[in-house]
């Protein structure tokens, strides 16, 4: 795959599509690759006439490893935050720096400006490259993300324990099983999410390709310590459709709908029986919501 050179990293991309083709650019969330896409999503927006750019954020994938830097520790900087103090002094880095990579990768391949869409933690990117690099931002998409308002409601203590829940050893086994317990945790409901098959294949064959524990823990801390951008969702002046699963427990609707509060004129979108996954299943229905809204 094609590599990139931008704020000092490099990127490891790939591209769907003819080059002439409006541009929508896919941000990954927190600690997946690039290859957590459905290859049936960014078939089927090539289809639909547009040139996909998705690619693996700094620290996971084949991107750039923040490997000199040791990770934060994440009570020192919730410590930090609540506090009052500048959490960014104790991290590598943080979302605002990862919107500048995202911003600069559109630069290195040549495109002006795009359709942005993020999901997760790359929702949270997307919304800071709409109000620190708003000339890039054609169209924004935010997907069950949030507006970083801490008086949000928090995810449910399933969601969290799943999330957490760490394999007993490091191999590719434990890590496609402790796969399965956390999609079952934070994921769509039964008959929408991917079988447990499928998770564990996929989850094996992303850890594969690359695994980086240190770098995980480094993007939390850029979560962690990034400073609150929600007060600021009023001046984004990309056109916006929020989308949200309506059984997310990690993220929860609220959130999304805080987004679509602050933006103005903003869409909302909650989805029945979808959590917080990308189920290969619920991959029509957002291309239902998503191609006709790029192309008004």
């Amino acid at each position: 795959m094609p590599r990139a050179r931008t704020n000092g990293i490099e990127i490891e991309y790939d591209t769907l599509g003819s080059a002439y083709d409006p541009a929508v650019l896919l941000v990954m969330g927190f600690a997946l690759q690039m290859t957590r896409w459905p290859e049936g999503l960014r078939r089927g927006l090539a289809d639909a006439g547009f040139r996909v750019i998705w690619f693996d954020n700094r620290d996971v994938g084949l991107s750039t490893e923040i490997a000199h830097f040791t990770p934060p520790s994440p009570m020192e900087v919730m410590q930090a935050v609540m506090s009052g103090k500048d959490a960014s002094k104790l991290v590598p880095y943080t979302l605002d720096d990862m919107a500048a990579d995202t911003a600069g990768l559109l630069d290195a391949v040549g495109v002006a400006s795009a359709d942005i869409i993020g999901m997760s933690m790359g929702g949270m990117i997307a919304q800071l490259m709409a109000l620190d690099h708003p000339h890039k931002v054609h169209k924004l998409i935010p997907v069950m993300t949030t507006s970083g308002n801490p008086a949000l409601p928090p995810p449910t203590p399933e969601a969290v324990a799943a999330l957490t829940a760490l394999p007993p050893v490091r191999t590719a086994e434990a890590i496609g099983d402790i796969a399965v317990v956390a999609q079952h945790g934070i994921g769509s409901p039964p008959g929408v999410r991917n079988s447990a098959e499928i998770i564990r294949t996929r989850a094996i064959e992303d850890f594969h390709r690359s695994d980086r524990p240190f770098g995980i823990l480094r993007q939390n801390g850029a979560v962690l310590a990034q400073k609150r951008w929600h007060e600021r969702l009023g001046s984004v002046t990309a056109p916006a459709l929020v989308l949200h699963g309506a059984a997310d427990p990690l993220i929860r609707p609220a959130c999304g709908e805080d987004i679509a509060r602050r933006i103005p004129g903003a869409q909302f979108r909650a989805l029945e029986n979808w959590g917080h996954d990308l189920p290969d299943s619920m991959v029509d229905t957002l291309l239902g919501e998503i191609v006709p809204f790029l192309r008004s």
